[in-house]
């Protein structure tokens, strides 16, 4: 299709740059990447500091300092909140002002209200991807914006479960295939993301114990209490913390292990970890929550029930068994970004097409 000017809308708390801080950074700089690369022109709403590697514009969020009579409100909200309240707010009315002169198509990869709730006072098509299952604040803004967006979960399982608010359509997460190369594997477990009790990774040092395997952890410590109480005690020769690493070296460290591991405590909105992990050829063990069932098969992993440990121990020992090049061949398939990047395209010009209100 031709090249379209798209708004990409996207955490204006995280930077968008390496090393990550979390899965929905990452898939921004994929998208926005993937999207220049094929003669489209993106304009990034993003975070102070985000740097994509790509020639993408940037456009700025606004600083926000409360005035001291402000501050002395009793009731003031955190100053956080009114940091990114201001800054999503800034960049609707500009949207609502100048959006046809400047996009085509405004896609929303962010987890904020204001997008959605404005939506239907901005000129052009947006996209919103809901990356969560459902929230108090996005079901509000749906509920009082309507139809004003075209809203996409990234599984089926978010899908059924935004169901009762409104209609979606699916569009499987991607990984690039380059970037994500294939390795050559290993003899130990490695488990990768946001440690944070969330994620439970002491869980799958516990399994990685339990299958006589050693296990190495990467990621940003978000929660440095839960990592001192459930994290540190358990590190020793077989579990290490290797830190926060970029994407080529965390590449390097899950193509060199055997299994990767995958342990959430809620129900997972995709997993691109795990989808990561087998672009790799890395085979994927971990618990059968959210979208996780759908990204991994039978010839990509193993699944066990949530906080089963011996389960899980088993199902470490099961996914070491598959073929390397099969799990490869099924996440480059799948969950290819070519594939993800197709059907994006595919909905904007569909929406595109539909005849102005």
């Amino acid at each position: 299709m031709g090249g379209l000017r798209v708004c990409l809308i996207a955490s204006s708390r995280f930077p968008i740059r390496e090393p990550f801080a979390g899965g929905l950074e990452a898939h921004t700089s994929t998208l926005a990447t993937e999207l220049q690369r094929r003669g489209h022109h993106v304009s990034v709403f993003a975070a102070p500091g985000s740097h994509l590697g790509c020639p993408v514009e940037i456009l700025d969020v606004p600083p926000f300092r409360a005035s001291r009579a402000a501050r002395a409100d009793v009731a003031a909200p955190p100053e956080v909140w009114m940091q990114e309240h201001h800054a999503y707010l800034t960049l609707m009315m500009r949207l609502m002002g100048s959006g046809r002169q400047e996009f085509d198509v405004v896609l929303n990869n962010s987890l904020h209200h204001l997008p959605v709730a404005m939506a239907p006072v901005v000129p052009v098509p947006m996209v919103t991807i809901l990356h969560t299952p459902p929230v108090p604040w996005l079901e509000s803004a749906i509920e009082i914006a309507g139809a004003g967006s075209t809203f996409v979960t990234v599984s089926a399982a978010m899908g059924r479960a935004w169901a009762h608010a409104t209609t979606t359509r699916t569009i499987l997460n991607g990984v690039d295939p380059d970037r994500w190369s294939e390795g050559p594997g290993g003899l130990d477990a490695v488990w990768s993301g946001r440690i944070a009790p969330e994620k439970a990774p002491h869980e799958a040092i516990d399994a990685a114990r339990a299958s006589g395997r050693a296990i190495v952890l990467a990621g940003p410590i978000m929660d440095e209490d839960y990592f001192e109480t459930e994290i540190r005690h358990r590190l020793g020769a077989d579990a290490r913390y290797a830190g926060h690493l970029g994407q080529r070296d965390l590449c390097q460290l899950v193509g060199s292990s055997q299994v990767a591991l995958v342990t959430p405590t809620w129900d997972e909105p995709f997993g691109l970890v795990a989808a990561e992990a087998m672009s790799c050829g890395t085979p994927v063990a971990g618990y059968a929550r959210g979208g996780l069932v759908e990204v991994v098969t039978a010839d990509s992993g193993r699944l066990a029930a949530a906080h089963d440990i011996g389960a899980l121990a088993g199902a470490i020992d099961d996914a070491a068994r598959l073929d390397r090049r099969a799990v490869r061949a099924h996440a480059t398939a799948a969950h290819g970004l070519a594939r993800m990047v197709d059907e994006y395209e595919t909905l904007f010009a569909s929406l595109l097409l539909e005849p102005a209100a």
